[in-house]
C-alpha cells in the first residue's frame, strides 16, 4: 500500500512540475519582447487593392494586409521626406520651424528627443537601419547598432548614358524601363541585405528592430522591364481630379519643381498627356517591383520561423500626386499628399481588420513602444493606437498635418487648411467636405453659409497644432 502511495505521490510531483514548467514557458513567451520589422516605402500612395483600387499588382502587400490591421485613414504629419521621417521617428509634431523640408535632420531640429530606435536600443534591442530610414545617412547615428545603404548614384540608372548624366548633373530621365534582374536596382539590393540581416538576427539572443527603407516608387521611376510589362498603358487614364478649380487658393498649387529637374519634363505648364500616362505607368511598375522585394523579405521571415515573434509595420512616408489637381510629387496638403498606406501585423491580434480611425504618423512611436512594453518619453506627442488593435473604439477623431505655411486640420469628413506666417494669422483658407467632395474640388471656406464652421475649425486648429507650433 505504501509503495502505491509513493508511486501516486511521485506521479503527482512530476505532473505538477511539468504543469508549472509549461505555465512558466507560456508566461515567458507572453512577456518576451517582440521583434519589430519596420518597413518604409518612399512616396507610396494608398492606391492599392486593400484600399479599394484594383489596377496595381501588389500580391505581397495584399497578403500582408490580410494578416494585419489596415488603417484606411492614416496621414503623415509633413508631406515631405526628411521632415516626415524625423517627425515619425521622434513621435513629435512639426512646427513652423521644426521638421520643415526634405533636408530635415532629427539631430539638428530636435536633438534632445529620444528617437524610437534609440529607445529600443536603450532597452536591449539590436537596431539596424538598412536602406533609407532617415533622409540623412548619418542622422541619429547613435541610435543604430549598424546602418547600411547601397553604393552608387542615388538616381540608380542602369542605362550608362543616364547614369553618366546623373553623375554630372544630378538628374536624368524621369523613368527607366530596362530588361535587368531585380537585384540591379537599389531595392533589390536592400531586400537582399534585409534577408541577410534576418538570418544573422535569427542566431542572436536579442530582440531586434530591423528598419528596411525601400526607395521606389520615388522618382525616377526605374524598374525592371517585367514590371512595366504588367500594365497596358492604353488603359491608363489621367485622374478624375485633373483640374485646378478657381475657388481653390492659388497658394495650394505648386510648380512640381522636383519633377521638372528631370529630362524631357517641360520647365513650365502642364505635362503632355502621353508623358503623364507614361509616368503613371512607371509609378505602377515601381510599386509592383518594390512589392516583389518586400515579399522576398517576408518569405524569409517566415522561413526562419520568426513570424510569430515579430511585429511587422509598413508605411509610406507621405502621399504622392500622380496628376491629381494637375500636380505631381508631394509638398501640398491636399489629401493625395497627406494620406498614406499604413498596416501593422501583430501576431495573434491582427487578421485583416480595417479601421477608419484618423491616425497620425506621430502615433506610430507610442504604439510600437506600448506593444513591446515600453513607456514613451515625454517628447512624444502621438497617441497609441493599440486600443484599436484590441478592438476598442478610439476617442480621437482628428489629425493635423503641415507643410511650410500650410497647416491642415482633418476632423471627420472635413479638411480645413490655413496658410499662416509666424504670427499665426491666416492669409488664405480652404475647406473641403469629403462626404460630398472626396476629390477636393469645391472650396467651401469663403462661402457665407460655412463661416460658422470655418470659425469653429480655426479655433480647433490652433488648439490642436501643438503647443510649440509658433515657437522659434
Amino acid at each position: 500500500m505504501k509503495r502505491i502511495f509513493k508511486l501516486i505521490l511521485c506521479c503527482f510531483v512530476v505532473f505538477t512540475s511539468c504543469k508549472n514548467e509549461n505555465k512558466n514557458t507560456e508566461i515567458a513567451q507572453e512577456t518576451k519582447p517582440k521583434n519589430i520589422l519596420f518597413i518604409a516605402v518612399d512616396d507610396l500612395r494608398p492606391e492599392l487593392n486593400f484600399y479599394g483600387a484594383n489596377h496595381i499588382q501588389s500580391p505581397n502587400l495584399d497578403k500582408l494586409a490580410s494578416e494585419s490591421l489596415v488603417f484606411n485613414r492614416a496621414y503623415c504629419n509633413v508631406p515631405v521626406c526628411g521632415a516626415s521621417r524625423a517627425s515619425l521617428l521622434t513621435g513629435a509634431r512639426p512646427t513652423r520651424h521644426r521638421f520643415v523640408d526634405a533636408k530635415t535632420e532629427k539631430d539638428h531640429d530636435y536633438p534632445e528627443a529620444v528617437s524610437l530606435p534609440m529607445l529600443l536600443k536603450q532597452n536591449g534591442y539590436k537596431t539596424i537601419s538598412t536602406g533609407k530610414i532617415y533622409h540623412g545617412g548619418k542622422d541619429d547615428n547613435a541610435a543604430w547598432d549598424s546602418r547600411w545603404f547601397p553604393k552608387g548614384n542615388i538616381r540608380d540608372y542602369q542605362l550608362t548614358e543616364s547614369s553618366e548624366q546623373a553623375i554630372a548633373t544630378g538628374y536624368g530621365p524621369p523613368f527607366e524601363n530596362m530588361d535587368v534582374e531585380d537585384g540591379a536596382y537599389f531595392d533589390g539590393k536592400i531586400a537582399k541585405k534585409g534577408i541577410e540581416d534576418l538570418q544573422k538576427l535569427k542566431e542572436g539572443n536579442q530582440p531586434f528592430f530591423l528598419a528596411l527603407g525601400f526607395m521606389k516608387p520615388h522618382l525616377p521611376f526605374n524598374a525592371p522591364k517585367k514590371y512595366w510589362d504588367l500594365y497596358d498603358r492604353s488603359k491608363i487614364e489621367l485622374p478624375e481630379s485633373y483640374v485646378q478649380p478657381k475657388t481653390t487658393p492659388k497658394e495650394a498649387f505648386h510648380k512640381f519643381g522636383e519633377l521638372r529637374k528631370y529630362d524631357n519634363i517641360p520647365k513650365k505648364g502642364d505635362v503632355p498627356e502621353d508623358l503623364a500616362k507614361e509616368m503613371i505607368h512607371g509609378y505602377y511598375a515601381c510599386v509592383s517591383y518594390v512589392d516583389a522585394q518586400i515579399g522576398l523579405v517576408l518569405d524569409e521571415l517566415k522561413r526562419l520561423e520568426l513570424e510569430e515573434d515579430t511585429i511587422v509595420i509598413l508605411w509610406g512616408d507621405h502621399g504622392w500626386n500622380l496628376g491629381d489637381h494637375k500636380l505631381w510629387c508631394k509638398h501640398v496638403t491636399f489629401e493625395t499628399a497627406l494620406r498614406t498606406p499604413l498596416i501593422i501585423k501583430v501576431p495573434g491580434k491582427t487578421s485583416g481588420q480595417q479601421t477608419d480611425a484618423i491616425t497620425e504618423y506621430i502615433d506610430i512611436y507610442p504604439s510600437l513602444a506600448e506593444l513591446v512594453g515600453l513607456d514613451s518619453p515625454e517628447t512624444v506627442e502621438g497617441q497609441s493606437f493599440v486600443p484599436i488593435i484590441n478592438g476598442e473604439t478610439p476617442e480621437k477623431d482628428w489629425g493635423v498635418s503641415k507643410f511650410r505655411d500650410m497647416v491642415t486640420l482633418i476632423k471627420g469628413d472635413l479638411f480645413y487648411t490655413e496658410w499662416v506666417k509666424d504670427d499665426g494669422i491666416a492669409y488664405a483658407r480652404m475647406l473641403f467636405d469629403h462626404k460630398t467632395d472626396p476629390l477636393e474640388l469645391d472650396n467651401l471656406a469663403e462661402k457665407p453659409e460655412y463661416q460658422d464652421t470655418v470659425n469653429q475649425l480655426a479655433v480647433e486648429l490652433r488648439e490642436k497644432w501643438g503647443k510649440d507650433f509658433l515657437s522659434k
